[in-house]
């Protein structure tokens, strides 16, 4: 099934948010969701730029390096002299599920969007903006956000709930919502925000029945971990089955699942072709170590 406003061989795409690092048993991971849809749109070939601000300390500098190594385009990468680059201690449990703590007040809490900014990204004409919800716990990036959204008119809005420190304020959500295409949130995630929104836990289809009338959201992914996904479009679900694959952590594996969908879906406008290179690429992911391991030769042809 086709749909979406347009389709186009190259992805132009702009990543909004943190950009931290993962603490995995005493190991040191680039991360962060948006940073790791960034790094991974990278990965398949396509301009990936992010908006973030690190620290000007060490873990600031092995972050910038990490996106000059990942092919990061990082033209709109803040340094922050005051405050430090953000981490997230990561617990993995005996399945590789993974739960997070993050420091108070990090860089990425405090993103600008001035003019020249915001008329750059205009100048850009993207294809896609990725967001989240954890980088609106900061005002100043939630306000810049906004800002950058009305700014670049990208054709597509791609927003990944992904409740991080069970923050998921009702009007954060409902706003984000709002300036939406695309949204992905887990099976975890789905009756947390249907109780939210609409005051009890709805089925997947009357949930995503509401949203898709509430909001223009022409597109809805809910990844089921191993079970794979099912992505509802234009009234219409698909369900497409996990890959099995022995697991070592989960972390990145949503965000390899997005990268890989919104490469192929605003490449061809396919909703199930796009959820069975998600499904590939997130159970790729979650076979690693870290959020954006090295390909392997066999990924690349299944993906390509």
């Amino acid at each position: 099934m086709r749909c979406g406003k347009k389709a186009s061989d190259q992805v132009k795409s702009l990543s909004f948010g943190e950009v931290l690092w993962d603490l995995i048993d005493g190991k040191e991971h680039i991360g962060g969701a948006p940073f790791n849809v960034a790094a991974h749109l990278s990965l398949l070939g396509y301009e990936s730029f992010m908006l973030t601000r690190v620290g000007r300390d060490r873990l600031g500098n092995g972050a910038l390096a990490e996106m000059d190594r990942l092919g990061v385009v990082r033209t709109y990468t803040q340094l922050d002299g005051e405050r430090t680059t953000g981490w997230a201690k990561v617990s993995l449990d005996a399945s590789g599920s993974a739960t997070f703590a993050f420091p108070d007040n990090p860089a990425y809490n405090f993103i600008s969007a001035d003019s020249v900014t915001l008329a750059s990204l205009k100048r850009l004409k993207l294809d896609a903006i990725c967001f989240g919800t954890l980088v609106q716990k900061g005002s100043v990036s939630r306000a810049s956000l906004l800002e950058v959204l009305k700014a670049a008119s990208p054709t597509h809005v791609f927003y990944d709930v992904n409740i991080r420190m069970e923050f998921y304020p009702l009007e954060i959500i409902r706003e984000s919502l709002s300036l939406s295409t695309i949204v992905k949130l887990n099976d975890d995630e789905l009756p947390k925000i249907s109780v939210l929104l609409y005051g009890s836990r709805l089925t997947e289809s009357a949930f995503v029945s509401r949203l898709s009338n509430e909001f223009p959201v022409e597109v809805v992914c809910v990844t089921r971990g191993s079970a794979g996904c099912a992505v509802h479009a234009a009234g219409e679900v698909h369900e497409v089955p996990g890959i099995p694959v022995k697991v070592v952590d989960t972390v990145g594996a949503g965000d390899a699942f997005s990268a890989a969908f919104l490469r192929h879906y605003v490449r061809t406008g396919n909703v199930e072709e796009a959820a069975q290179r998600g499904n590939l690429l997130g159970a790729y992911v979650a076979s690693q170590a870290g959020a954006v391991p090295e390909y392997s030769a066999e990924i690349r042809r299944l993906l390509a």
